[in-house]
């Protein structure tokens, strides 16, 4: 898949993702707005209450959306052979679409009442989306091979010194820009760190970026350098910043990441222990939806 095909994919489920947010947040407004006793009276009440023709529909495919999201995932994660598949970052865009939009649908199903047992499921669900925020972003910052596997911290520091060759040979005119750009771009700056004193930090780490890339793109473009090449040192040096702070914080972001396994992975398996015995007992009473 090449950046423009991989570009169309990831905003097709973006622009599919805030199209069906839309249509059932204007579509139902008027109806999941209303007090639940008065529900009863509205017009199409039969159709978008939870045993509906739409509510249910909205359950049974939010449903098969999270089952489907976990499990095509978890098995492109973990069965060898099929390692070669696509890439492992475009099966977690995926995953991460359908772990989106699903909970959406389950949630107009419930048609905004919660209660018994159900509502653990319920609560669980967003627990495990929220949870899964934190996890994109850490899953980010370790850094991997275009494939989604891992690098080892002997490829990114090989990496990292071919860049900074490029870089410091690029703008070796300057040594002041080139001093500061040797301080941000230390993994020294980040390790140790606890993740709350990170957080503090990487905001106003975002403006020293900006700030010494914008004087690197300064001094290339006053040494005359065409503007291909200079797009390409600025590339790398961001890069090489980049990797830089994840170099530091790769200690850090591996026992999140750990932590965050222990704390994603039993709100989903009760979120779907729950949601399996909740589509039982509606079979066992007769729902069948549309068929």
């Amino acid at each position: 898949m090449n950046k423009t095909i991989h570009t169309i994919y990831v905003l097709s489920f973006v622009v599919v993702g805030v199209i069906v947010t839309v249509l059932l947040a204007i579509n139902g407004y008027e109806y999941y707005s209303l007090p639940l006793e008065e529900r009863f009276f509205y017009t199409d009440h039969n159709i978008l209450k939870p045993s509906g023709s739409w509510g249910h529909g909205f359950g049974i495919v939010g449903t098969l959306m999270m089952i489907v999201g976990v499990s095509v995932y978890m098995i492109r994660k973990r069965v060898r052979w099929l390692f070669n598949i696509g890439y492992l970052k475009h099966w977690l865009e995926l995953h991460i679409f359908l772990c989106t939009v699903g909970p959406i649908l389950v949630l107009y199903h419930t048609a905004f009442k919660f209660g018994g047992i159900v509502s653990v499921s319920f609560w669980s669900m967003v627990l495990v989306v929220l949870s899964g925020v934190v996890g994109r972003f850490i899953y980010v910052q370790i850094p991997r091979t275009i494939q989604g596997q891992e690098m080892s911290i002997n490829a990114i520091n090989d990496l990292r010194e071919n860049l900074a060759v490029k870089v410091n040979k690029a703008i070796d005119f300057d040594q002041k820009t080139l001093d500061e750009f040797k301080a941000i771009a230390s993994p020294e700056r980040f390790k140790e760190l606890e993740f709350l004193t990170v957080l503090s930090i990487i905001p106003g780490d975002y403006l020293k970026i900006r700030n010494i890339l914008r004087k690197i793109k300064k001094d290339l473009k006053s040494a005359g350098l065409p503007g291909v090449v200079r797009k390409d040192i600025i590339r790398a040096a961001r890069i090489e910043i980049l990797l830089a702070r994840r170099i530091g914080l790769l200690r850090t972001f591996h026992k999140l990441f750990r932590y965050w396994h222990i704390a994603h992975l039993p709100f989903a398996i009760t979120m779907f222990v729950i949601m399996l015995v909740h589509v039982g007992v509606t079979i066992a009473f007769g729902y069948r939806w549309i068929f």
